[in-house]
C-alpha cells in the first residue's frame, strides 16, 4: 500500500515542504511559504514541471500548515489527511543528546527547546513547525532529523576546544558540526561505490553555507563547523574562522554589541563582505571583468577549502579513497573546483581531468562524475547531495519501526 510522507524544513519566517509517496521515494509536490507573519507573505507550489505562486497573508506557521494541507487536498495530491503517515523535520541542533534521528515526543520536543541556546536562529521556526503539525495532525508521527547527529562520532580530541573545562561541562561549548544529512548521504553513497564500510574520504559540501568533513573508517572523524555554523570555511555571508579578539576590538572601535557583531559575521561577511556578492555566479562574473575584490574573494574561498583538505589528508595519514565535491557550488562551481585542485595537486599527487571537470554541473549533460586523472593517488568526484532523501528515509524507517513495536506490545 502506498503511503504519503511530508518532509519539512522550517525557518523563522519560512516553511519548505515536500510530499512523497512511499515506498519508492516519489516526490509528488514541493513548496515553500515565505515571509510568514509579514504583509507581503506568499507561497509557491511546484509539481509536474509547473510552478504556482500565491500571494496571501500567512500569520504564523500554524496557518501555513493549514494552507499547505488545503492545497494538498484541493489539488488532489492527497484525498484525505489520513493518507499522511509521517512527518520528517530537519532540526539544526541535537547537541550531545542525539546521535541519530528520533520520533518526537514531549521529551524530545523539550530537549529541542533547551538546545535553542545553541541554535537561536533556527530552532524557533523548527519548534513552531513541529507544534503546528501537532495541532493540525495530532495523530501523525513526527520525526526529528538532526543536522549535528552524523558528527557525534568525532573523537574528543577533535571536538574539544582549548578553553576552561567548565565551559564544556556546564555550557556545552564544543564542536558539533552541521550539514550532517548531506555528509551522511554522501558517505553512504561512497560506501556503496566502494562496496565496503571502512572508507576514508573528504567531503566538501560547498554552498552558501559550507563545511568539509573528514570521514575515517566510514564515520565522521572531524569537520569544519563548530559550536555553530559560523566556524570553518569562508562562506557566502559567513566569515568562517577568525581571530576571536576581533569581536572585542570591533565592539570598541565601532560601538557595536556582541549580538550586532555576530549578526554581521553571519549575514554580512564572507564573500559578501569581501566583494559585495555572495552568489558564486556573480563572483565569477566579477572575475571575468578582472574585478580585484571578486578575485580576492575567490582566492580566499579556494585557500580556505584547500587548507582543510590538506589538514584532513594529514589526519587520515594520506590513506584516502576519495575527495568529493557536493552542494550548490561544489556541484556547479567548475572554476572553483579547478582552482582548489590545482592548489593541492602537487603535494597530494592528484591531477585534474579538465575536460571532465568542465562538463560536470547541474545545468550540463553530466550532473556527476570523476574529475581526476587515472594516475592520481585517489579519486576526485562531483556528486549530487540529497538531504531530503535522508530525512525521508529516516522518517519512513522510524514510523514503521514504531508500528512494529506497537504490534509486539499488543500481542
Amino acid at each position: 500500500m502506498k503511503e504519503k510522507y511530508l518532509v519539512i524544513n522550517a525557518g523563522s519566517s519560512s516553511l519548505k515542504f515536500s510530499l512523497y509517496e512511499m515506498p519508492g521515494s516519489k516526490e509528488i509536490v514541493n513548496g515553500i511559504f515565505e515571509k510568514i507573519g509579514k504583509e507581503d507573505s506568499f507561497y509557491t507550489l511546484k509539481y509536474n514541471g509547473e510552478k504556482k505562486e500565491t500571494f496571501a497573508f500567512v500569520a504564523d506557521h500554524t496557518e501555513s500548515v493549514k494552507k499547505m494541507l488545503k492545497e494538498l487536498l484541493d489539488n488532489g495530491f492527497i484525498n484525505s489527511i489520513d493518507e499522511i503517515c509521517g512527518i520528517g523535520h530537519r532540526v539544526l541542533h541535537g547537541g550531545e543528546i542525539y546521535s541519530d534521528s528520533v520520533i518526537i515526543n514531549d521529551e524530545v520536543l523539550n530537549n529541542i527547546k533547551l538546545l535553542t541556546k545553541l541554535g537561536p536562529l533556527h530552532h524557533p521556526g523548527e519548534i513552531a513547525a513541529i507544534n503546528s503539525m501537532k495541532e493540525v495532525l495530532p495523530n501523525v508521527p513526527q520525526i526529528a532529523v538532526f543536522d549535528t547527529a552524523f558528527h557525534q562520532t568525532i573523537p574528543q580530541e577533535n571536538y574539544t576546544y582549548a578553553v576552561p573545562e567548565e565551559w564544556y561541562t556546564e555550557n556545552g561549548v564544543r564542536k558539533y558540526g552541521f550539514h550532517g544529512t548531506s555528509h551522511k548521504y554522501i558517505t553512504e553513497r561512497m560506501k556503496e561505490y566502494y562496496n565496503r564500510n571502512n572508507i576514508n574520504i573528504i567531503i566538501c559540501h560547498i554552498g552558501s553555507g559550507a563545511s568539509i568533513s573528514c570521514i575515517k573508517d566510514g564515520k565522521c572523524f572531524d569537520t569544519t563547523m563548530g559550536l555553530t555554523p559560523l566556524d570553518g570555511l569562508v562562506m557566502g555571508t559567513r566569515s568562517g574562522s577568525i581571530d576571536p579578539s576581533i569581536i572585542q576590538y570591533i565592539s570598541k572601535e565601532r560601538n557595536l554589541s556582541v549580538d550586532e557583531i555576530t549578526n554581521i559575521l553571519n549575514k554580512e561577511s564572507g564573500l559578501q563582505g569581501l566583494c559585495g556578492k555572495s552568489d558564486n555566479r556573480d563572483i565569477e562574473k566579477l572575475i571575468s571583468e578582472k574585478n580585484e575584490r571578486g578575485i580576492l574573494a575567490m582566492n580566499m574561498l579556494k585557500n580556505s577549502i584547500a587548507k582543510y583538505i590538506a589538514q584532513y589528508y594529514m589526519e587520515l595519514n594520506g590513506d584516502i579513497d576519495a575527495l568529493v565535491f557536493t552542494a550548490g557550488i561544489g556541484e556547479n562551481g567548475i572554476l572553483l573546483r579547478e582552482m582548489v585542485i590545482d592548489k593541492i595537486a602537487k603535494p597530494l599527487n592528484i591531477r585534474l581531468n579538465r575536460e571532465a571537470n568542465n562538463n560536470i554541473a547541474r545545468y550540463k549533460a553530466n550532473k556527476e562524475g570523476i574529475i581526476s586523472t587515472d594516475d592520481s593517488d585517489f579519486k576526485i568526484l562531483v556528486l549530487h547531495t540529497d538531504e531530503e532523501s535522508v530525512i525521508l528515509k529516516d522518517t519512513y524507517l522510524l514510523v514503521h519501526r514504531d508500528k512494529e513495536m506497537v504490534k509486539k506490545l499488543n500481542k
